[in-house]
């Protein structure tokens, strides 16, 4: 009996919730120590964000405003929860892993932690992306308006519109590993991902225009080109799986041809 047989069947219910008590309490540390330190820096974050309205109030009247007495205070503990949850993400995604690593086989160990690895990366690098086009989406959205008018905005709505931008920025440029995901397990083979190619691509143009809603062709085209290459790696790399995988059976029907005496 395999150790991860041992670890799915044997091992008590007391042991898995103890175990995951241990996991989430340290979790939970971090998660706090990832918030006090969200709070910490909050102020210096709301500055960051309020670098494109000042730059709008140099040629018209613009403003960051909150809407009630508790406005600033709510956003405050909204950048914190998220920056904690941010920061603390590698200690409960290793936690996570951890728990349940046990009742995987050594093959899934090693595409879940090497999936998840190529996801974070992606996840920030699409996040880095969103992070540093929001200043510009935002002076082309509110050049529509004319010098004479004020543009005030709710902090609250602000920060939203912002973290939307880079979350989805973000998840937008994991779905390549997803799809070498889905072919690894023999779910989409390379040639279905390719007679599908203009369908993604259309896909990512919608996308981009949707998470860039302005009329800047720029903006889209810097968020399209990264997910087009992204989605042409994953289908390389999909292509190479499949080509190892056919050299593999084609060896194992030799090898069974061989060894199968004729007439047999």
């Amino acid at each position: 009996m395999s150790a991860a047989t041992v670890a799915r069947g044997d091992m008590p219910l007391g042991s898995h919730v103890r175990e995951a008590r241990r996991r989430a309490v340290r979790a939970a540390v971090a998660l706090t120590i990832g918030m006090i330190a969200g709070f910490a820096f909050s102020d210096h974050f709301i500055d960051v964000l309020r670098a494109p309205i000042e730059a709008l109030a140099a040629s018209r009247d613009a403003s960051l405003n909150y809407d009630s007495v508790t406005g600033a205070f709510e956003l405050k503990l909204k950048i914190t929860l998220f920056a904690g949850i941010v920061l603390s993400s590698p200690v409960w995604i290793f936690e996570l892993f951890g728990f349940v690593s046990p009742g995987l086989t050594r093959r899934e160990r090693r595409l879940t932690f090497g999936f998840s690895l190529a996801a974070l990366a992606l996840f920030a690098a699409g996040s880095v992306t969103g992070f540093l086009l929001f200043p510009h989406m935002v002076e082309l959205l509110a050049s529509f308006a004319s010098a004479e008018d004020s543009t005030i905005l709710s902090a609250a709505y602000y920060v939203d519109f912002v973290m939307k931008i880079v979350v989805a920025t973000g998840i937008a440029f994991t779905l390549p590993v997803f799809m070498v995901l889905l072919n690894a397990l023999g779910l989409v083979s390379a040639r279905t991902l390719l007679r599908s190619w203009r369908l993604i691509v259309v896909a990512i143009v919608v996308f981009s225009a949707l998470v860039t809603p302005s009329a800047d062709v720029l903006s889209m085209f810097l968020v399209a080109v990264p997910m087009a290459a992204l989605f042409a790696g994953a289908l390389l790399i999909a292509h190479l799986h499949d080509a190892r995988a056919a050299r593999r059976a084609s060896a194992a029907a030799f090898s069974d041809a061989v060894a199968t005496p004729a007439g047999v």
